[in-house]
This record gives C-alpha cells, sequence and structure tokens, in this order.
C-alpha cells in the first residue's frame, strides 16, 4: 500500500497562484499512476489530473486545462499540482490519489484506490 500526504493549500486571492504536493511513502512511487481531485462543500469529488508512473502523459479536466499543471518526481516520491490563475470556484479540499491502473483509462474518484487526506484551498473574490 502507498501512503499519500498533501501539503501546500492556503488562502489565496483571485487570480494567484498555489503549489500543492504530495509526498509518498510505502510502496514504489513509480508503480502509480497519480492523480488530483477535489471536493467543494456539498459537491462530489471531482477529478482534475491525472499522470502517468513515469510523468511522461498528463491529462486534464477542462475545467482545470490551461491553469493547473500535473507534475511528479519520482525521485523525491512526489506529485506536485502547480494551480495558477485561481478563481473562487476552485475553492475546496483537493486531494492526491493513486491508481494502479493505467492513467489513460482513470477519469473519476472511483478509479483511485489510495487517498490522502487532503488539503484546503480558499480562493477569495
Amino acid at each position: 500500500q502507498v501512503y499519500l500526504v498533501e501539503s501546500g493549500g492556503g488562502l489565496v486571492q483571485a487570480g494567484g497562484s498555489l503549489r500543492l504536493s504530495c509526498a509518498a511513502s510505502g510502496r514504489p512511487f513509480s508503480s502509480y499512476a497519480m492523480g488530483w481531485l477535489r471536493q467543494a462543500p456539498g459537491k462530489e469529488r471531482d477529478w482534475l489530473a491525472t499522470i502517468t508512473k513515469n510523468g511522461g502523459i498528463t491529462y486534464y479536466a477542462d475545467s482545470v486545462k490551461g491553469r493547473f499543471t500535473i507534475s511528479r518526481d519520482n525521485a523525491k516520491n512526489t506529485m506536485y499540482l502547480q494551480m495558477n490563475n485561481l478563481k473562487p470556484e476552485d475553492t475546496a479540499v483537493y486531494y492526491c490519489a493513486a491508481t494502479v491502473r493505467l492513467a489513460y483509462v482513470v477519469r473519476s474518484a472511483t478509479d483511485f484506490e489510495s487517498w490522502g487526506q487532503g488539503t484546503q484551498v480558499t480562493v477569495s473574490s
């Protein structure tokens, strides 16, 4: 099993940027495709982005494409989410997640097997 811990959340003004990190431990990090998801109050957990095991290919939801960038450093067992031009509607708890599935088939929360505890991102208008 892989254990995941997110960090980097906080309060930011609209138009600002944040970088989230996800530190992994346990089973080899490079064995997993990784993803970021978020959940706003009263809403379902939405998939945002996925990255392949070696970091070579990324996939994004339309809602964040062009603003968010997912990346990973397998040597550091860490994944990142660079978030630019943040909007108030980006306010949510952000989760990192791991899956043994191939990255290109991963498009929802149910596709992931392991989760972090989440980090709050609040964007003020």
